[in-house]
């Protein structure tokens, strides 16, 4: 039998919803049982897909091609279960897929409401995989009250009433916020957020409290009394340095014990945190540090980076060292000389993103890595931009860039282009074995090469090595490529194309051969490491900027 715990957040948003849910997926796997993690988001967008990072943070790419939440990298990086399309909705998921059935006629002439309609269609993506997993951790988005979230509540409500009873808990998420002036923390806005989950009928088993400071015994007692839980069941969240300490903070706290206790769970398997508690150690005791510069577009919300922050912090962790990355815009270098900005860095970073906006400052950044021998990662968009720079340099295309920057600008084919198309519009790509097609003037949503893809490294090169291995599989979300064309003059040149997809149509890796360290990839590869298994090519890049600060 599964048994579901359902997350809420209540007071505001942002108070960790997602990583409490992921750590305590993390602490129930360390006693043994099988997990799977979902979000429900209350967003109309079908998915965060054409969201803007700024709007909405990172889109995270799943193995079968959905573009998910944020919240889903983290309960994979904690869990290591794979997630799926069917680990994330948004309302406007819910709400096309009602309609959707109410054009095919499934629903046999009724009017279609949000009860039941709406609310049964959100019971079918919840109850999905019923039976496959020991625990289903839910969350749910945004905060009690909001209007976008009722049917939501309402519909976990239900859910809990039609299952087996002692099969479904629920687990709030709340602030309890500090006030310097009579040096207190208040549990007022904490009692009125459980006062409105009860008032849709939902009554939390177990608080987890947000504070700054300790949580006195006075006041989880005044919590536990008024919000009606059982004292042991108030958990306090505190601040932490690390993220990966929230797993063994949780448990000091008695996060595991409290949901066991909740469920009635009888002679459960003590907790075994070794491994969490080796990565804790790493983090704290560092032996060294290194400066990674990372050249984006979007550095103003780290969150538009968030998979790429922590896959550097797994680097880090797997070579026992501090990772400081220095966050610059990309498009101050289009005016301003990129060498006071990257001086002094043991490593470039060059992530993805879309659109021309920064580009040039990008291109001069991977040339600077380039010339100087300092260690450079190219991901996505920033692989494109070093090939850019290398057949304008190297190969003497003054006019090389991408097919996007055109598109973008209105610009067509012919006379009217700007740019030597080095990078093109990907208009057609093998998935398995069916043939996938688009056309520039698609629709945005989902129409990118999206999910994991195999591809065959080149015996004796540098990523192969790295990899262990002559065939990966890595997750993509892009919509434009390396044209091949250029392939012979730029490996005339140093340049290795180490990386291709099996039928040697795309290129997904291109090295530079005599230099330190220098690794573009069209794939996302922060989007599968983990604490637990750092990223072989984010290892060795933080390897690299060790050798490169002199640090061993």
């Amino acid at each position: 039998m599964t048994r579901y715990v359902f997350i809420t957040g209540g007071v505001v948003s942002s108070l960790g919803k997602g990583l409490t849910a992921a750590s305590l997926g993390a602490l129930l796997q360390s006693r043994g049982y099988t997990v799977r993690l979902r979000k429900l988001d209350p967003y109309l967008n079908v998915d965060p897909g054409t969201m803007s990072p700024f709007e909405h943070g990172e889109v995270f790419v799943t193995d079968d091609g959905a573009e998910t939440d944020l919240d889903i990298g983290h309960y994979e990086r904690f869990t290591g279960v794979a997630a799926k399309r069917s680990d994330c909705v948004s309302s406007g998921r819910i709400y096309s897929n009602v309609l959707e059935k109410e054009r095919r006629g499934e629903f046999l002439g009724k009017t279609i409401q949000v009860i039941p309609h709406v609310t049964n269609e959100i019971k079918d993506f919840i109850r999905a995989g019923d039976g496959e997993v020991d625990f289903m951790l839910c969350e749910i988005g945004g905060t009690v009250g909001d209007i976008e979230g009722l049917p939501f509540f309402e519909a976990i409500r239900q859910f809990s009433r039609e299952r087996e009873p002692g099969c479904c808990i629920f687990l709030h998420v709340t602030l309890l916020p500090y006030i310097e002036a009579c040096n207190e923390l208040k549990t007022k806005p904490t009692q009125h957020s459980v006062k409105e989950l009860r008032s849709i009928g939902i009554s939390p088993d177990i608080l987890v409290c947000r504070s700054e400071r300790p949580i006195p015994q006075k006041e989880r007692d005044k919590i536990a009394l008024f919000c009606n839980v059982r004292g042991d069941s108030v958990i306090s969240a505190p601040n932490l340095k690390s993220i990966y300490d929230a797993p063994i903070t949780y448990h000091e706290e008695g996060l595991d014990d409290a949901v066991i206790s909740a469920f009635g769970i009888k002679g459960a398997k003590a907790p075994r945190l070794s491994k969490w508690r080796e990565v804790a150690d790493r983090i704290k005791n560092a032996e060294g540090e290194v400066r990674i510069a990372v050249v984006g577009k979007y550095t103003g919300l780290e969150d538009a980076y968030k998979s790429i922050v922590e896959a550097l912090t797994h680097g880090g962790i797997a070579n026992k060292v501090k990772v400081n990355a220095k966050w610059i815009e990309a498009e101050i270098f289009e005016r301003e000389d990129p060498t006071p900005w990257l001086d002094g860095s043991d490593a470039i970073l060059i992530p993805g993103g879309f659109g021309e906006r920064g580009s040039e400052g990008k291109i001069k950044a991977a040339g600077f890595a380039r010339d100087r021998k300092i260690p450079f990662f190219g991901i996505c968009l920033g692989m494109q931009m070093a090939v850019i720079e290398m057949a304008r340099t190297l190969v003497g295309v003054d006019n090389a860039g991408s097919e996007e920057f055109d598109h973008e600008s209105g610009n067509g084919a012919g006379t009217e282009r700007r740019f030597e198309p080095v990078v093109y519009h990907l208009n057609k790509w093998m998935q398995g074995d069916r043939l996938i097609e688009r056309k520039p003037d698609c629709e945005r949503g989902a129409s990118m090469r999206l999910g994991e893809y195999p591809a065959l490294l080149a015996e004796g090169s540098r990523v192969a090595g790295i990899y262990g291995s002559g065939r990966i599989s890595e997750r993509h979300r892009h919509r434009y490529e390396v044209a091949l064309e250029y392939r012979s003059r730029l490996e005339s040149h140093g340049v290795v194309f180490s990386g291709m997809s099996p039928d040697g149509e795309l290129p997904e890796i291109v090295e530079i051969s005599g230099h330190p360290w220098f690794i573009g990839v069209q794939f996302h590869p922060e989007l599968k490491s983990s604490p637990l298994n750092p990223h072989p090519l984010f290892s060795d890049f933080i390897r690299a900027a060790v050798q490169q600060a002199r640090l061993i």
